[in-house]
């Protein structure tokens, strides 16, 4: 599976991102070996989406990373 989530750090922003493996990609994170977000800990997991095709879930990820896509997530999630 490959799973698209989402963080909310410290400086009340998210962070989107992408892993095959959730688990480890968030231990990593809390750990600050993820220089994306070594800044803005503590972390905490918000949502994710499981995809079973690698190229949906990174299609995904990149639509959540547009205008459009964090409109989405602020009118369906956040």
């Amino acid at each position: 599976m490959y799973y698209v989530y989402l963080l909310k750090c410290a400086d009340d922003r998210t962070y989107i991102g992408c892993t095959n493996d959730l688990r480890k990609r968030i231990i990593r994170h809390e750990k600050g070996r993820v220089s994306a977000t070594k800044d803005r800990l503590p972390v905490v997991l918000s949502s994710y989406f499981a995809f079973s095709d690698k190229y949906k879930a990174y299609g995904f990820e990149k639509y959540l990373k547009s205008a459009s896509g964090r409109a989405f997530l602020r009118k369906r999630l956040m």
